[in-house]
């Protein structure tokens, strides 16, 4: 026999391969697409791809449904941004706009339009029934909407486009407030001292903005009449808005220069409580819920994602391990390792491609539920998405499979024949570990954007590095514990033989606990989100709460209005002064709002506190500082929210102008309000009895007795007043969230799926190891009986760990996303960690029985003769 000595010189150092090198080069990579081909389509047919490909789906189709539903929101709102607004830009403000800034904008040549806000009762004549209903009264000026649409229909139904206010005398309302007083469309409406005529039905309203927060039913009339209802006191609660926009056809440079100058004009005069608004700024109250909603709908696809990750890792290690005889194969063929490594980068792009197309058309599909499931908040059709959603999934699932299944299967290019025979990895390459580092950081920058909320996104994917960590710590340490816990002399051979199994493979026992752990946090932590926190928040209100809120009260209205409550049997009630006032200097220093960094103090010290004053300090209230000092004239309290936005101490002195009276005093306590317990609160009372030089109103809060019509006797005997019925908006409230739950439990199914793919992935990473494990056990004598005993064990044991083990970090997890993300009251029970052992336990049997099947059954022969090839 001849033996030719093979030339092993690389192609291109060879005689004569100079020339041939370009069509080599072609050749190579034809025949690694061929390859990556081939392996795609074999390995797709064996099931070897299909819990990756099912993995990259549920982070695909969870990210990009989220995505598409706010990207559509953004260019909703954008589009309708000058109609929400009413105007190109507008001044709001607590107090009537100077003189000067409508003067600056007529002499830029820039239309204007004033309104005025504020609830109050409106009221059906006696002789038509006398009814009361809250109403959301807005007194607008000629030239009202300046931008978007007013549409209204007249006695003969017909809708309309209007571009001018009620003529005086006469009122618009909405179908809801005719139906609750029985009224109709030429009846007179009686608000405050004023008897207006209705005219019209209010059909649309270009600057409305949120559905829930004006829960009550619209009153819009002319400014002219405003003077005559009296409605308006020194201490009422009135939103004013100055409205511009630039003449039709006309250029939007003079609005932007009118806006610059505004907000210098504000800035250099200290107009305190006036801000500007323009498309840029505005941010309509609606957007306060539906920030709300994103922000529960960001944090299920987190989890999934999250969850999608792991399993992806999982899924490729036991990938790998599964083709190491192909790669050996490939390796005698005379396949280099870059063809290797490249068929498998190759094969896995096609997969991740494939993969995220796929979850993209479920994901587009998925959005449209959640626009059907808030269809309460948005009032308005979406426009289309654009492409970012789209582009966004992709590279989520290409960053999936790049990023953790990658980097064990490029490992395959670069085993030696030994380790082939021992069917192992080997230690990790370094393309392995760039490769995984590169996408590890590629994948969290993706989720903190996707997170869109920067606390939301560090708190998820923080707190999930950090328990992965500790459960791979606690993974060890049980590993290390079971050794010395179950002594072989006394225990149950099947006992023995499962704790010696886990003991014996320390690295797959952190292995499956640390996945395992993964998948029951993102169950545990949604369980706890939904049940806890939600239900927290609306049990927050006590079955006995105050459910109406009436302000307006004149001192001299005091004495009968008690009078009157006690008499239909209100015995039980707050009632406070109420006094409006400016917080303008610390201890001695005025204030500014650049003095403040954060938005929330910025809000605070540029509008009007409600303050009160009582000798005594309100019995629903906590003092957690200082003392309460009666009868002492500058003796201020605090609530504890309050002071720790500010910066403010005991013993700071601060100023308040108060309708032009500047009235000081000193922090004598602290005190902490449960803004949920629906009871009257003050950020800053005064301690004393009386203060009678300040103007002030009274504010009576109390649970309204079942009496038929106690609300329209009260509202006949006390005209002026505004009753708040808290339980409609409350309810109303409930309802917009009940949506927002809907909507989470919804995209919850592909947390839940995820979750199931990680403890399915775990579990069935060991089947090679267990067939050889069992084969070896039952070829010296193990019976079925015993080996399925010793399964369950293992499988019951690790899962009860992990369940116990997740359920901690569940806890903590949850409690700073309650604290820090929602701004609920965390109430979850102690007991979790012992009913997420018994869910961990169950849920790891199942996926044990599902992914191990058959491994019992295998012939024994056969086992072992694939354990030793």
């Amino acid at each position: 026999m001849t033996v030719h000595q093979t030339d092993l010189r690389p192609a291109g150092e060879r005689p004569g391969d100079g020339p041939a090198l370009a069509a080599g080069g072609r050749a190579a990579g034809l025949r690694v697409l061929g390859l990556a081909w081939r392996q795609t389509l074999r390995d797709l047919r064996s099931g070897e791809l299909r819990l990756l490909v099912v993995a990259v789906m549920l982070a695909v189709t969870a990210l990009s449904a989220v995505a598409f539903f706010a990207d559509r929101l953004e260019a909703g709102l954008a589009r309708d941004a000058a109609q929400l607004l009413g105007g190109d830009a507008v001044v709001a403000s607590d107090q009537p706009a100077p003189t000067a800034l409508h003067e600056e904008a007529r002499r830029r040549g820039l239309l204007t339009a004033r309104s005025a806000s504020f609830p109050s009762m409106a009221r059906a004549p006696d002789d038509r029934g006398g009814a009361t209903r809250l109403a959301s009264v807005k007194a607008v000026s000629d030239g009202y909407p300046l931008r978007g649409e007013l549409r209204v229909a007249g006695p003969d139904g017909a809708p309309r486009a209007v571009q001018a206010p009620p003529s005086p005398g006469t009122v618009w309302v909405d179908a809801a407030l005719l139906e609750a007083l029985q009224l109709h469309l030429g009846d007179r409406l009686l608000l405050g001292d004023a008897a207006l005529r209705i005219d019209a039905v209010i059909l649309m309203e270009p600057d409305r903005g949120a559905g829930f927060m004006n829960f009550a039913p619209r009153v819009l009339l002319h400014e002219a009449d405003l003077e005559a209802t009296g409605l308006i006191q020194p201490a009422s609660r009135v939103t004013y808005r100055l409205a511009v926009a630039a003449p039709e056809g006309a250029p939007r440079r003079a609005v932007a220069h009118y806006v610059r100058w505004a907000e210098a004009s504000i800035e250099q005069e200290q107009w305190r409580g006036m801000r500007v608004e323009s498309l840029e700024s505005g941010r309509p109250e609606m957007r306060q819920t539906l920030d709300r909603a994103e922000r529960f709908l960001n944090l299920v696809a987190l989890l999934a994602a999250l969850l999608a990750a792991v399993a992806v890792a999982i899924a490729a290690r036991d990938f790998a391990n599964r083709h190491l005889d192909d790669c050996a194969m490939l390796r005698v063929l005379g396949q280099p390792q870059s063809t290797i490594a490249w068929s498998y980068a190759l094969e896995f792009s096609l997969v991740a491609l494939a993969a995220s197309g796929a979850g993209l058309l479920v994901g587009f599909a998925v959005h449209h539920v959640f626009v059907w499931l808030l269809a309460g908040l948005l009032e308005a059709s979406l426009p289309p998405p654009g492409a970012w959603p789209a582009v966004f999934g992709l590279g989520v699932g290409l960053t999936l499979l790049a990023g953790f299944g990658l980097p064990p299967v490029l490992q395959l290019a670069r085993v030696p024949p030994l380790r082939v025979i021992r069917r192992d990895l080997g230690p990790v390459r370094g393309s392995s570990a760039v490769a995984l580092a590169a996408g590890l950081c590629g994948f969290v920058a993706l989720l903190l954007a996707t997170a869109s909320d920067r606390t939301l996104g560090l708190i998820a994917v923080g707190g999930f590095a950090g328990a992965l960590l500790a459960f791979a710590l606690m993974g060890w340490l049980a590993v290390v514990v079971l050794r010395r816990a179950v002594p072989e002399a006394h225990a149950p051979r099947w006992l023995v033989l499962a704790t010696r199994q886990v003991a014996a493979r320390p690295a797959y026992a952190v292995l499956q606990v640390s996945a395992l752990s993964v998948g029951l946090l993102a169950l545990v932590l949604l369980v706890l989100l939904r049940t806890d926190l939600i239900s927290s928040w609306r049990a927050a209100t006590p079955p006995d709460a105050p459910n109406r809120f009436v302000i307006n009260i004149q001192p001299e209205q005091g004495t009968a209005f008690r009078a009157h409550l006690e008499r239909a049997g209100v015995v039980r009630y707050d009632w406070y002064p109420m006094i409006r006032g400016r917080l303008v200097e610390v201890n001695g220093r005025p204030v500014h709002l650049d003095d403040y960094a954060s938005d929330r103090a910025r809000r605070l010290v540029d509008r009007e506190f409600n303050l009160s004053h009582a000798a005594h300090p309100p019995a629903h209230n906590a003092l957690i500082a200082g003392r309460w000092q009666r009868d002492d004239p500058e003796a201020l309290s605090v609530e504890e929210g309050l002071a720790q936005t500010l910066g403010l101490r005991l013993g700071d002195r601060l100023a308040f102008d108060i309708a032009g009276t500047r009235v000081e005093g000193r922090i004598a306590n602290l005190r902490k309000v449960d803004w949920a317990s629906m009871r009257v609160n003050f950020f800053v009372m005064f301690q004393r009895e009386q203060m009678s030089e300040l103007p002030t109103t009274y504010i009576a809060a109390f649970r309204a007795p079942a009496t038929p019509g106690f609300d329209n006797a009260l509202a006949r005997e006390f005209p002026n007043i505004t009753n708040v019925d808290v339980s409609a908006s409350i309810a109303q409230v409930q309802r917009v969230l009940d949506q927002v739950v809907r909507a989470v439990e919804f995209l919850f199914g592909f947390t839940l799926a995820a979750g199931l793919v990680v403890l399915l992935a775990a579990v069935v990473a060991t089947r090679e190891q267990r067939e050889r494990e069992y084969a070896i056990m039952r070829a010296m004598g193990a019976g079925a009986g015993l080996l399925a005993k010793v399964q369950r064990t293992e499988l019951l044991g690790v899962g009860a760990l992990a369940g116990m083990l997740a359920s901690w970090a569940a806890l903590a997890v949850g409690w700073a996303l309650a604290h820090f993300v929602f701004e609920f009251a965390w109430s979850a029970p102690w007991g979790v960690p012992v009913a997420g052992a018994l869910l961990g336990a169950l849920l790891a049997w199942a996926a044990g029985w599902w992914g191990l099947r058959g491994v019992l059954r295998r012939p024994v022969v056969e086992t072992l003769r694939r354990a030793a090839v």
